[in-house]
């Protein structure tokens, strides 16, 4: 169907319906009303298929997309206008006549270790059962500590926060950004350091999808956008794109941005953590999309194809 790009007095906002993807839409929706106070925003909940499969790990049923395709089919319809999503959902490639139109600033991009009794990472007792949905996550995590069992943690963090206060994990691993925009940093027990896991990419960032003919969400969106944000998010995103990774594949890549330099980290790691490929690279924000393409280069020729091969069963 067609449909309408010129200006209009309400949008509709296409969200998750988990606390977290509700409390971040509700947050967009108050950046939008600063910028235009004239335009009404509606909230649409739509459940995804990652939100309705939680007894399985991300990484047998599809991975990223599994928490984006039905808010990008109602963005297509035009039964939605624009959609929330933390950027570490979105798959490498959008659909046709979509885009990220806007990155608002981001949230602390780490990851955070919460134990049952208070215990740092390096303190946790020999065979700890780390919970997590991540292989990301897993490999690094067992690099650092080949005695802990990790075990599969999916669910809403309201959910994974429960389970291990009973007692079914000795510690959970999160992204910092949904605790911090929850108010639950008091959870945290420590913020891992990027050296012991790296991020995932774009971990910490929303971006704001929308029709790419919309030339009316994009005037309101391109007043929200963050330039810094969107350059880490940008250079992040291009190693994704190299690799063609998703939920199946423990990458990671981390950017930051000082002095109009970027430096940009990445890793491909084995499952099982014994291997990881770990390298950097640095230059001129302006050149974001190419070091993220340099940097996953160097991680495949290093031995990263190997490694992707043999997850996907090519080698």
């Amino acid at each position: 169907m067609s449909t309408p790009t010129g200006q209009r007095p309400t949008l509709v906002l296409g969200t998750r319906g988990s606390k977290l993807a509700w409390q971040q839409s509700e947050w967009f929706q108050s950046r939008i009303h600063d910028v235009a106070p004239d335009v009404r925003i509606t909230l649409q909940k739509i459940q995804t298929s990652g939100d309705r499969i939680v007894d399985v790990p991300l990484a047998k049923i599809g991975g990223k997309g599994l928490f984006v395709k039905e808010i990008e089919e109602a963005l297509l319809a035009g039964d939605i206008d624009l959609a929330v999503h933390s950027m570490k959902d979105v798959p490498a490639q959008l659909p046709e006549g979509l885009e990220i139109l806007c990155v608002p600033p981001r949230e602390d991009a780490r990851d955070a270790l919460i134990s049952r009794d208070g215990r740092s990472f390096k303190d946790l007792p020999q065979g700890a059962r780390i919970g997590t949905a991540s292989l990301r996550r897993q490999a690094q995590l067992l690099n650092a500590r080949p005695d802990l069992r990790i075990e599969m943690l999916r669910g809403n963090l309201d959910t994974r926060l429960r389970k291990l206060k009973e007692g079914q994990f000795d510690a959970i691993v999160l992204a910092a950004a949904g605790l911090r925009r929850l108010a639950w940093a008091h959870e945290i027990t420590e913020y891992l350091d990027p050296c012991v896991s790296l991020p995932a990419i774009g971990q910490g960032a929303l971006g704001i999808e929308g029709r790419s003919n919309d030339s009316f969400v994009r005037s309101i969106l391109d007043r929200l956008n963050d330039p810094a944000t969107h350059t880490t998010v940008t250079a992040e995103r291009a190693v994704l794109i190299r690799l063609e990774g998703g939920c199946q594949v423990p990458i990671a890549a981390y950017a930051t941005l000082s002095g109009g330099q970027l430096l940009l980290e990445g890793l491909v790691a084995s499952v099982d953590g014994k291997t990881i490929i770990r390298d950097r690279v640095q230059g001129k924000s302006q050149e974001a999309h190419a070091l993220g393409v340099q940097l996953a280069e160097r991680l495949l020729a290093r031995g990263g194809d190997k490694i992707l091969r043999e997850i996907y069963g090519t080698a």
